[in-house]
C-alpha cells in the first residue's frame, strides 16, 4: 500500500486543475452545492450552443431511397428509340435508354455515354470519345459498334423509323472500339441535338430480321443505358402493358438517380388517369387538359412553356381573300390572344407574336393589350376599309370589283380547318367569333387527326388552318418556313414563299455561333412579319401534377412531354443533413 501511495505522489498534476480543487475544497457544503449547480447549467448551455450551432451549419441533401408511382395514357409499343411513335413510348425510351448526349432541362446538352467530343472547323464532322465505363443494364459494355448499329437501323428505310429524317445523308463510322464518327454532307448546326438519340445493344438486336424488328419482345422488354431498368412488366389479359416497375441502374454513366424505384401505370383515357389520381393510385401525372386541371384543387402542379407553337396558317393558293394582305393585317390586329388564353387554355399558356415558343427565345410573347378589344376590332376595320372593304347588309365585309354587268362582289369570308381536340375546337370558336365582330365571316371544319393529316394537310385543301408546331430545341424553323418546304412532307403549311426569308433560313442552320443565329433568326421574323402568312397565338404550357413531397423536380425546356424526365435522376424524396464541405 505505501508502494502505491508512493507511486500516487509522483503522478503528474495539472496547476490550473489543481488550484481549482484547492479553491473548490474551502468551500462552504451550500458553496459546492451553488458550484456544482453553476458548473452543470454552463455544461448544459455549452452543448446547446453546440447543438444549435451544428443545426444551423449542417445542409440538407437528397438521398437515395423513395418511389414514384406515374401514370399515363396510352400504352407502350416500342420502347425503343429507333421505333417510338407514342408519348408512351417515348416516356420509357427516355428513362431506360442514354444517348452520346442528353438534353438538359435549360436547353443546353451535357455528356452521356459520351467522354467528350470534337467538331471539325467545317462544321461537317463530329468526333465523339465513348465513357469506358459505359454500360448496358445487362453489364455489356456500350462500344462504338452499339452506336453505328443503332444509327444504321435508324436510317433503314424498311424500318421506316419516325426519326430517319434527322439522319439523312450522314456516314457513321467506328473509328476504335471507343470512338466514333458522323460526317455529314453540310454544315447544320441543329445536329448536335440528334445525338441524344437512345442506343441499343446491338448484341441483343443484331441478329432480328427488318420484317421482325417491329415485333420482337424486347420493344416491350428493354435492354438499355438510361438512369432506369426494367424490374417487372404487369401485363392485361391480353397482353398488354399495364404497368412497369422501373429500379435506379446504378451504373448509369451521370449516377445512379436518387429514387430508386419508378413506378409507370398506362390508362385508356384522361377520365381514368384522373380518377387514379384522385383516388391515390399514382402521384403524378402530366398532359392533363385545363378542363380536367379546374377539378384537381389542392394537387402541386408544375408548370412549363411547351415548345409548340400554335396559330392559323393561312393557304393563299386556295383562298382568294387571304391573299390581300390589308386581311391579313386585320385578323393579326384584332386577336386578343391573352384573352383567348384565359378562356380556352385556363391561363396555362403564353400568347405569342412569333413562331417560336418563349422557352427558345425571349421576346416573342404578347404582353397585357394596351388597347382594348372594342378598339382593335375598330382599327382592324378601319385597315379593311382602307383596302377597300365595305360592311354588307349581312354585318360581313364585301367588296366590289368591276363595275356593270360585270361588277362581281366578294364576301370576306374563309373556311378555318382545326382537329377534334377540346382545346383546338374552343380556340377556333373564339377566333371566329372575333372576326365576325371585325366583319369577316368564317366556317369552321372540324376533322379527327388521322383525317385531318392525311386529307386535309398533306393535300394542303384548306383556307386556313388552326394548327400546332413543334419548334425542336434547336433554332431551325427552315422546314416550317422555307418555300422549298411548301408541298407535303414539307411542313410549310402557310405555303409561304419569300427568297429573302429562305437565305436567312438556310443561314442559320448552317451557323453555330449564337449571337448570329439570333441576328438571322430577327431578320427571318422581320420578313415574316411584313407578309403576316399566318396569326400566331400561344404556346401551351406543359402542366404536370407531382407529389408534395418530391424534390428537385426542373421542367425547364419541354420539348416533348417525355423531357419532363430530363432532370430525374435528381428527384428525390430522401434527404441528408450534412456539413457544407461534404455536400457536393
Amino acid at each position: 500500500m505505501r508502494s502505491f501511495w508512493r507511486n500516487q505522489t509522483n503522478t503528474p498534476r495539472f496547476p490550473l486543475l489543481a488550484r481549482a480543487q484547492d479553491t473548490y475544497h474551502t468551500f462552504s457544503a451550500s458553496g459546492r452545492a451553488l458550484f456544482l449547480f453553476f458548473a452543470g447549467l454552463l455544461v448544459v448551455s455549452v452543448v446547446g450552443l453546440v447543438y444549435i450551432l451544428n443545426a444551423a451549419l449542417l445542409v440538407r441533401v437528397p438521398a437515395h431511397g423513395g418511389s414514384l408511382a406515374e401514370g399515363i395514357v396510352g400504352a407502350p409499343r416500342f420502347i425503343n428509340p429507333v421505333l417510338a411513335v407514342s408519348d408512351a413510348d417515348r416516356d420509357l425510351s427516355s428513362l431506360v435508354y442514354s444517348g452520346l448526349l442528353r438534353a438538359t432541362p435549360d436547353g443546353d446538352y451535357t455528356d452521356d455515354l459520351a467522354a467528350s467530343y470534337d467538331i471539325s472547323p467545317d462544321g461537317r464532322t463530329y468526333t465523339f470519345h465513348l465513357r469506358p465505363d459505359a454500360t448496358f443494364h445487362n453489364g455489356t459494355h456500350v462500344t462504338a459498334d452499339d452506336v453505328v448499329f443503332t444509327i444504321q437501323k435508324t436510317q433503314d428505310p424498311q424500318l421506316k423509323s419516325p426519326v430517319r429524317a434527322n439522319w439523312d445523308g450522314v456516314v457513321v463510322t467506328e473509328v476504335d472500339p471507343e470512338t466514333v464518327q458522323f460526317t455529314l454532307k453540310a454544315p447544320y448546326a441543329p445536329f448536335i441535338a440528334n445525338l441524344t438519340l437512345g442506343i441499343i445493344p446491338k448484341s441483343l438486336w443484331q441478329n432480328i430480321s427488318d420484317d421482325e424488328f417491329p415485333f420482337s419482345d424486347l420493344n416491350t422488354s428493354p435492354v438499355g443505358s438510361g438512369p432506369f431498368k426494367i424490374a417487372s412488366i404487369s401485363r392485361t389479359s391480353s397482353g398488354i402493358p399495364s404497368s412497369y416497375e422501373l429500379d435506379g441502374f446504378s451504373k448509369y454513366t451521370l449516377g445512379a438517380p436518387y429514387l430508386e424505384h419508378v413506378t409507370l401505370r398506362f390508362y385508356q383515357n384522361e377520365d381514368d388517369l384522373v380518377t387514379a389520381l384522385k383516388g391515390g393510385s399514382i402521384e403524378s401525372a402530366s398532359s392533363i387538359s385545363p378542363a380536367a386541371l379546374s377539378t384537381l384543387n389542392g394537387f402541386r402542379v408544375e408548370q412549363a412553356p411547351l415548345n409548340r407553337v400554335f396559330g392559323v396558317f393561312f393557304n393563299q393558293n386556295q383562298s382568294v381573300v387571304l391573299r390581300d394582305g390589308a386581311v391579313r393585317q386585320a385578323l393579326n390586329d384584332s386577336l386578343d390572344r391573352q384573352a383567348l388564353v384565359a378562356q380556352v387554355l385556363g391561363g396555362y399558356g403564353t400568347a405569342l407574336s412569333g413562331p417560336v415558343p418563349p422557352s427558345i427565345i425571349s421576346g416573342t410573347t404578347i404582353g397585357a393589350a394596351t388597347s382594348s378589344q372594342d378598339q382593335a376590332i375598330a382599327k382592324a376595320q378601319n385597315e379593311l376599309t382602307r383596302a377597300g372593304w365595305k360592311m354588307g347588309p349581312d354585318g360581313f365585309m364585301q367588296k366590289v370589283s368591276g363595275s356593270g354587268k360585270s361588277a362581281k362582289t366578294t364576301t370576306l369570308e374563309f373556311s378555318l380547318a382545326t382537329g377534334n381536340v377540346p382545346e383546338l375546337r374552343a380556340a377556333a370558336e373564339y377566333v371566329k367569333t372575333t372576326w365576325a365582330k371585325v366583319g369577316i365571316k368564317v366556317d369552321i371544319q372540324i376533322y379527327d387527326q388521322g383525317d385531318l393529316s392525311q386529307n386535309v394537310i398533306r393535300p394542303r385543301k384548306y383556307d386556313a388552318l388552326l394548327f400546332g408546331e413543334v419548334v425542336g430545341r434547336e433554332l431551325d424553323l427552315f422546314a416550317f418556313w422555307d418555300s422549298s418546304q411548301r408541298n407535303d412532307p414539307g411542313l410549310n403549311i402557310a405555303m409561304y414563299a419569300n427568297a429573302t426569308a429562305d437565305k436567312t433560313l438556310e443561314a442559320l442552320r448552317q451557323t453555330s455561333d449564337e449571337q448570329k443565329r439570333l441576328s438571322l433568326y430577327q431578320q427571318f421574323a422581320g420578313e415574316l412579319s411584313k407578309d403576316n402568312p399566318a396569326v400566331f397565338l400561344y404556346a401551351p404550357d406543359f402542366v404536370y401534377i407531382v407529389p408534395n413531397d418530391l424534390a428537385g423536380v426542373d421542367l425547364g425546356f419541354i420539348e416533348t412531354p417525355s423531357d419532363r424526365f430530363l432532370s430525374i435522376r435528381g428527384w428525390h424524396k430522401e434527404t441528408d443533413q450534412v456539413w457544407p464541405p461534404f455536400a457536393h
